[in-house]
């Protein structure tokens, strides 16, 4: 795990952190969510994937053909409004700043804790299959940015 890949992982909840205090600012043009869902399910995502990576098998890995993870890892993008979200990764109707900042610790120090798996570590990802430590960081790089311009986007109107 490349400390220039672990660095940009923790500027991603950087930029999290910073955007807590605006969790109930909302853009009906750009998402019917505030920025306080975008956050917490980011955040949600972000922990279950570490979670079910660090209790992976690594023996049970075995690289197989995406098409999607061929099409769209290279190019780090997450197209907006084709999936809808697990139950598992949805947030709360009522997303607290308390909740959001334990989230976020636990997303740092889960971060801590996928540098010495092995490569063969692995995420089930229920459309781009079965992705190794390298591919799942990626994923998370990607996933986490795409709700980040979410909001973003929802803070430029």
């Amino acid at each position: 795990m490349s400390n220039k890949k672990i660095k940009y992982l923790h500027a991603l909840l950087s930029e999290i952190e910073q955007h807590i205090p605006l969790k109930d600012q909302t853009n009906p043009k750009v998402t019917k969510s505030d920025i306080g869902w975008q956050l917490d399910h980011s955040l949600k995502v972000f922990n279950a994937v570490c979670e079910w990576t660090i209790k992976s098998n690594p023996a049970d890995y075995e690289r197989k053909f995406s098409f999607w993870r061929t099409v769209l890892f290279p190019i780090g993008y997450i197209p907006r409004g084709k999936v809808k979200a697990p139950k598992i990764v949805r947030p709360p109707n009522v997303i607290l700043d308390e909740d959001l900042k334990t989230q976020l610790q636990t997303a740092k120090n889960h971060i801590d804790a996928l540098k010495p798996l092995p490569e063969k570590a692995y995420f089930k990802h229920f459309i781009f299959g079965k992705l190794s430590k390298k591919q799942t960081l990626r994923f998370l790089e990607m996933h986490t940015n795409h709700h980040l311009k979410i909001v973003r986007d929802i803070l430029k109107a």
